[in-house]
């Protein structure tokens, strides 16, 4: 039997200068994978979906951002329209995808709308990015309207 001696890094019977960054040379290697298995297995950090119903708490994480930031901007979603064709069931904005109003104690009621329509989540995705790069609304609501009115009529005037 051949012995094979250990390395010098994981030899635990002196001294063992190198191990810290052995071990930091191990586990940054393995960031990676583990970020993208915490990402798979929804760990990932993610929108405060307290209180949402369960169909948007299970809903794809880019769904479940589009409903908090709906919650949080209602001043900025009621002034952009939708282009999905839910005017015709009385959707009167953006926002009117995901809050259909609140209830006589002021609890938000959500709308379902959205968890499943792309095209609801997508104009909500481009807000978010264009409000992050300090665009105004009437900026973010022209954008919208150009890109967005060949997939159907505005619900909004």
């Amino acid at each position: 039997m051949t012995r094979v001696p250990p390395s010098p890094e994981w030899n635990i019977k002196g001294p063992v200068p190198n191990l810290g960054r052995a071990l930091f040379r191990h586990w940054a290697a393995m960031l990676p994978v583990v970020t993208l298995m915490a990402g798979l297995a929804g760990c990932a950090p993610t929108a405060d979906v307290h209180g949402m119903p369960a169909e948007v708490v299970s809903a794809p994480r880019v769904v479940r951002e589009a409903y908090t930031f709906a919650v949080a901007h209602p001043e900025v979603l009621t002034q952009l329209p939708c282009y999905c064709g839910c005017g015709a069931i009385g959707h009167t904005s953006n926002y009117a995808c995901y809050v259909s109003g609140s209830d006589a104690d002021g609890a938000i009621v959500y709308d379902l709308h959205a968890t499943g329509c792309s095209i609801c989540v997508d104009i909500t995705r481009d807000a978010m990015r264009m409000l992050d790069a300090g665009r105004t609304v009437p900026q973010i609501r022209a954008e919208i309207d150009q890109t967005y009115a060949a997939f159907g009529p505005s619900n909004m005037p």
